[in-house]
């Protein structure tokens, strides 16, 4: 009697309920994973110059000091721009009552100039306060500063990761020996999380500048705050320069009025959308394996499991979740392509020849192989 098997629907539901539990409990202790996965990121983004060390005799000690203190100076440079961007936002958010009390009123009769001062329209108008957006964009930073500053928990990380990461590489080759399909995974896992970083990063710095020039030109207050927060959200997929274009462009509508808005909604519209559209899409080709609906989904998981921290770290998470489930599974090719957007690889696989010892009846065609003669003398 064949052995019955499960129905697929039965388990594609009991997969989707592991996950939604496994969400739940990293949702929990969020406080611990977040940090986690943010030094082991950090860390793996500063393995080449770990493994330059190595390569040239460096103590022990030296490869484990120069790459944590990088590490611990971008750390300290992110809590700073952070920092320094939530108290400006503090500090000027009650400066512009007046200004924008002057904005409704001249809103107000210009719609009534139009024929739409009604009733509905005034309070509609009145209802709206960007102070209470400046303060939702403070709140987006002061989370992820509250996140950041538990450096202790960080920095206790870094130094064993850093301690650990010789050996762990020895480990994964040993390991592919046994298991080649996880080794390969987790190889390319630390591969395309490294390419994504720097090839975001340098993008991100050359928005970041255009950024700071619109600006400045259209005298908006702080412009080099506004890009280096620029670049920090652009490793936010999708939606990462909406994040950082809230806060000047609501001062430029408060300095300079509605025309000044709406020239930096212009500009980083167009600066954004050209650089990672159709730019850097180029230049990062197959590095990140996640097609563009894979991408906005793992923002909306990770950003409600995580917080901003989340957010911030979308594209390492999804990447990871794919080496230990899709990857290391040489069964699960139609999932990733799936998931890549890719079709998987499909060239054939050259025949084996047969070996003699096997006998006539079990070679494909059934028919027994003639010897050829020996040679002559």
């Amino acid at each position: 009697m064949p052995p019955q098997r499960i129905p697929r629907a039965l388990i594609a539901m009991l997969g989707a309920a592991a996950a939604v539990v496994t969400l739940a409990g990293i949702q929990a202790v969020g406080s611990i994973v977040g940090p986690v996965i943010l030094a082991l990121t950090l860390v793996i983004a500063v393995s080449p110059l770990r493994g330059w060390l190595s390569r040239h005799r460096a103590p022990v000690w030296v490869q484990v000091a120069v790459p944590l203190a990088v590490v611990l100076l971008v750390l300290a440079g992110m809590v700073a721009v952070l920092s320094l961007a939530a108290a400006q936002l503090a500090i000027l958010a009650p400066t512009y009552s007046t200004q924008f009390n002057t904005m409704v009123a001249d809103l107000q009769h210009w719609a009534a100039g139009l024929g739409y001062g009604s009733e509905q329209l005034n309070k509609a108008l009145s209802s709206f306060d960007p102070g209470k957006m400046i303060e939702v964009a403070q709140g987006v930073l002061s989370s992820l500063l509250g996140v950041l500053s538990s450096l202790f928990l960080i920095v206790v990380l870094l130094l064993a990761m850093s301690l650990d990461a010789p050996v762990f590489s020895r480990i994964v080759d040993a390991a592919a020996r046994e298991r080649p399909q996880l080794a390969v995974a987790l190889k390319s896992f630390t591969s395309r999380t490294r390419r994504y970083l720097v090839v975001s990063t340098i993008f991100g710095l050359i928005c970041s500048a255009l950024d700071v020039m619109v600006l400045a030109i259209l005298s908006v207050p702080l412009p080099l705050l506004w890009g280096v927060l620029a670049l920090i959200t652009n490793y936010i997929p999708n939606i990462g320069f909406i994040l950082g274009l809230v806060p000047p462009a609501l001062l430029g509508l408060l300095e300079g009025g509605p025309k000044t808005m709406i020239l930096v909604i212009v500009a980083y519209i167009a600066i954004n959308v050209v650089i990672q559209s159709f730019i850097q899409p180029k230049f990062l080709g197959d590095a990140v394996g996640l097609s563009t609906t894979a991408t906005f989904l793992s923002l909306i998981i990770w950003a409600w499991v995580l917080g901003p921290l989340g957010a911030l770290l979308a594209i390492p998470l999804s990447l990871l979740v794919r080496a230990l489930l899709i990857d290391s599974d040489p069964d699960s090719k139609w999932t990733a392509a799936l998931i890549s957007g890719r079709l998987p690889d499909e060239s054939p696989k050259p025949p084996a020849e047969p070996s003699p010892d096997v006998p006539a009846e079990a070679r494909p065609g059934g028919a027994p192989v003639q010897a050829e003669p020996p040679p002559r003398a």
